[in-house]
């Protein structure tokens, strides 16, 4: 398309006006055009008379023109028709009530240097707040060690007047705390912590002692018993990989004594009094930033949550906010098109708000800063959502609670619940976090409590510290891993707790809901983000001031995927050590100046004892969630037979897919090294397929790995291909297996038998029913074309942008622009036409027009 370069001239011009277009203006038939207009406002009987005989009486290429001065009254814009009606528009389509009615500020006009431009109320006034971000400073120990020798000479240097030195306050330390964000004492309890301390110490000393006794009695099995060089390799490993094993088990362990005893003094969601009430400077905004997501399933769950607050009674302490960083034309037209319609549906203007972020800068927790910097100051606390998240009134209103009952609370992270899909995948994973869940996150918050994670979404926050001390700096130096950081929610959660405020888990308050991803490869893409981030989180293990625990929260973030590379090579160590004794004579002396010959033993029996040893450590939470369903009662997740059926095929699913997960996080983790670029998307909120074309390009390369790699070991020794077959055989199934979960209707099959069940699919709460039902009855979502052609939709989008003078999108509007429809423009392109309500509305009289418009472009031909 042509560009204009003046910045001057009108941002979107009309090609030929006493040519071609000025000839499909005279050709054309203004009766039904006029009338299919009308229709789609709702105008009363009298009013439309009038207007379309006013147009009607008009020359036929003025009539769409006149028809929007008769709509704009006394607004008319005589350079601009479609501009001058915006406000009429809206208020015809939104504002149906006297104006004594009508909330303040809904449909409005504004001056814009000296043009009238109206806007709704898509977001309350701003009353902006600074949120800066505190430098990390030297993250390396050892050079912060000798800066601080440096500061200490040059201090002793200035008291013996030997020179002038103004200590700086060290820039990766926190502000201190002042009576703006810490009003009332910090802690309710304060020997939780003492608790807390000694708990992690007990931790500590048994995981040690188990690691210490699994790796020496590794170190009987082996032919050497450990001392060759390949073995000490082995050893090493098998010590770092067994203690990592080691955390998970006794995490599940202490969870399960803290459920099946039914009391913890230190539960935070039992706190509180729920009859208590809300005080009314306990203001709270829901926030749900969003981007490229999709709508239809986004504004569901959002009018369930509201819709549960409301029936709560509570909902005048909430305000509501879609957060968007849509960078897609077509989501951002039926982003607002959905916004209105939700306000219009459950009377939320001036309630449930919404902004279009034009800058992408930091991601999610750009966004949340960007609202914290507008409109924070208004509210003392914020509770964040994901795009996929469902939440309860009552949730919502018991977390404002505790935290009013615990004022040195920071944030208070609930445990979701995954519900809601429908793939076999979805399911299965539904199941175990449902089973699994409650007994690992019952155990995190037992040996945390107050220094414990924060996930990202489904948790409130305290505005006030958060806004001061909780901005993330990027990170210092040069490569992957330095720069904007990925993951917030781990470094958000150290840095209040480095600031003194308590970060909790609720881990057994209810209606906290979110979805799955639906199948492998969509899990593995999300993964891979998770990942990179995870890695950059770990440089901030030497932060200065950081709490030990969220230190081991980063060693534990990074050893999720780190731990891949190291199985993969442990079992490509023992490979090699197998070929090396298949292949090659025994070596009997193995250390220099070694008198006596070192046999090589093989011991089965031992390997079966160690094997079983560690599977025990790895299977028994999962017996004892299972238990724990069965004593609280199974009936709701189909009967106690059908829970032991879903652990044990839940089982043997993750033994299949853990080779091939552990493939694809060792590649995650040396992309990161790398500096290979990735692609940050919002992961699917449907129940997407994997298709065989898809899961052979993804998995081919694993499954010819485990074929060779078996055929290999069965070369070698035959005997220890039983051992490598779990491994081996996983690989070789990636691609049936990665296809075949993801399909809808195995995992309805499995729904019918009630395999796989949970409570939340037996018996689904209120939210998730209202945000299913929703989701369905939305047969359509707008696109940029509705934005352009549709009467009220192109008013609403253009009460959205703001009027630019200055700018110019460089698009001429010409007949075959009308004709080859909105696929002529790029998005970016339409990006500029959304964000400059004149040009668009100029676009949308053309249309209209046109006789070849507007439903050529509805249609989206």
């Amino acid at each position: 398309m042509p560009h204009n370069p003046s910045k001057h001239v009108p941002s979107v011009q009309v090609a030929g006006r006493s040519g071609e277009l000025s000839g499909l203006r005279r050709a054309q038939r203004t009766g039904p055009q006029l009338g299919s207009y009308l229709d789609r406002l709702p105008l009363a009987a009298e009013r439309r008379r009038d207007i379309e005989a006013r147009a009607a009486s008009s020359p036929p290429h003025e009539a769409m023109a006149n028809l929007h001065h008769a709509l704009a009254g006394r607004h008319a814009d005589r350079s601009n028709p479609a501009f001058g009606s915006i406000a009429a528009r809206l208020q015809l389509a939104y504002d149906r009530r006297t104006p004594a009615e009508q909330p303040a500020g809904n449909v409005r006009q504004l001056d814009f240097e000296r043009r009238k431009h109206v806007r709704m109320q898509f977001t309350p006034p701003v009353n902006r707040a600074p949120m800066a971000p505190h430098p990390w400073g030297e993250l390396n120990p050892i050079l912060r060690w000798s800066e601080s020798r440096m500061r200490r000479r040059a201090d002793w240097q200035q008291r013996q007047g030997e020179g002038e030195h103004r200590r700086p306050w060290p820039a990766d330390m926190p502000l201190p705390a002042g009576r703006d964000d810490r009003e009332n004492a910090p802690d309710l309890h304060v020997h939780w912590r003492i608790r807390g301390n000694i708990r992690r110490v007990i931790l500590l000393v048994l995981m040690l002692a188990q690691t210490v006794l699994a790796t020496w009695y590794m170190a009987k099995v082996l032919p050497y018993q450990g001392t060759a060089k390949l073995e000490m390799m082995l050893l090493a490993l098998f010590a770092i990989l067994f203690c990592w094993v080691s955390a998970g088990f006794w995490t599940g362990m202490a969870g399960f004594l803290v459920l099946i005893r039914g009391r913890d003094r230190f539960a935070v969601a039992r706190q509180v009094d729920e009859s208590s009430p809300i005080p009314e400077e306990a203001r709270t905004a829901i926030v749900m930033p969003i981007c490229n997501e999709d709508v239809a399933r986004v504004m569901a769950g959002l009018r369930a949550i509201y819709e549960s607050v409301a029936r709560s009674g509570e909902l005048e302490h909430f305000d509501f906010f879609v957060l968007s960083d849509s960078s897609d034309s077509d989501v951002r037209s039926a982003e607002l098109a959905a916004w209105a319609e939700l306000c219009r549906v459950v009377g939320g203007f001036g309630r449930i708000f919404y902004r279009h972020r034009k800058r992408r800068v930091k991601r999610k927790s750009g966004n949340i800063d960007d609202f914290c910097r507008r409109w924070g100051k208004n509210y003392r606390y914020m509770i964040v959502l994901d795009a996929d998240s469902v939440m309860s009134g009552g949730c919502i209103t018991k977390l404002v609670r505790l935290m009013e009952a615990n004022p040195g609370a920071g944030i208070i992270q609930t445990a979701p619940i995954a519900a809601g899909r429908e793939t076999l995948y979805a399911r299965i994973q539904q199941f175990a976090t449902r089973v699994y869940g409650p007994l690992f996150t019952a155990g995190l918050h037992y040996w945390q409590l107050g220094e414990s994670h924060y996930w990202g979404h489904n948790a409130i926050i305290r505005v006030a510290p958060f806004m001061r001390h909780c901005a993330l700096a990027p990170l210092p130096g040069r490569g992957s891993l330095a720069g904007e950081i990925l993951s917030h929610d781990f470094v958000e959660a150290s840095l209040m707790r480095r600031a003194g405020w308590a970060v909790w888990i609720a881990y057994d308050l209810e209606g906290s809901y979110e979805e799955m991803p639906p199948n492998l490869l969509d899990e593995l893409k999300r993964d891979r983000r998770w990942c990179h981030g995870n890695l950059m989180n770990f440089r901030l293990l030497t932060a200065r001031g950081m709490h030990p625990v969220h230190r081991a929260v980063f060693i534990t973030g990074v050893m999720a995927y780190l731990s891949a590379p190291l199985w993969c090579l442990f079992l490509a160590l023992s490979t090699g050590m197998l070929a090396q004794h298949a292949l090659t004579e025994p070596a009997y002396f193995t250390q220099p100046r070694q008198l006596f010959p070192i046999w090589p033993q093989w011991h089965p029996d031992k390997a079966i004892a160690l094997f079983s040893a560690t599977a025990t450590l790895l299977f028994m939470p999962k017996l004892l969630s299972v238990l724990l369903v069965w004593v609280r009662g199974a009936q709701a997740f189909g009967g106690w037979l059908r829970v032991l059926s879903g652990m044990l095929l839940e089982v043997l699913f993750s033994m299949l897919l853990a080779p091939v997960r552990m493939l694809f996080h060792t590649w995650f983790v040396s992309a990161a090294f790398l500096g290979w670029a990735i692609h940050w998307k919002s992961p699917p909120r449907t129940d997407s397929e994997t298709g065989w074309r898809e899961a052979l390009a993804k998995h081919g390369s694993h499954m010819l790995l485990g074929v060779a790699w078996a055929a290999g070991v069965y070369l070698l020794n035959p005997s220890f291909l039983p051992w490598l077959l779990p491994i081996a055989g996983g690989l070789a199934l990636a691609g049936p297996v990665s296809v075949l979960s993801s399909r809808v209707s195995l995992g309805k099959w499995f729904r019918k038998a009630k395999l796989f069940a949970i409570p939340e699919e037996l018996s689904p709460p209120p939210e998730l029913q209202a945000t299913e039902q929703y989701h369905r009855a939305t047969t359509r979502t707008a696109t940029f074309s509705d934005a352009a052609a549709d009467p009220v939709l192109n008013a609403l989008a253009c009460a959205a942008g703001r009027p630019r003078p200055s700018a110019d999108v460089g698009i001429v509007i010409t007949p075959a622009l009308i004709r080859g429809g909105p696929d002529q423009l790029g998005n970016a392109q339409k990006n500029a036409l959304l964000d400059d309500p004149h040009s668009l509305s100029q676009l949308h009289l053309h249309l209209w027009s046109s006789p070849l418009a507007p439903g050529h472009w509805e249609s989206g031909d």
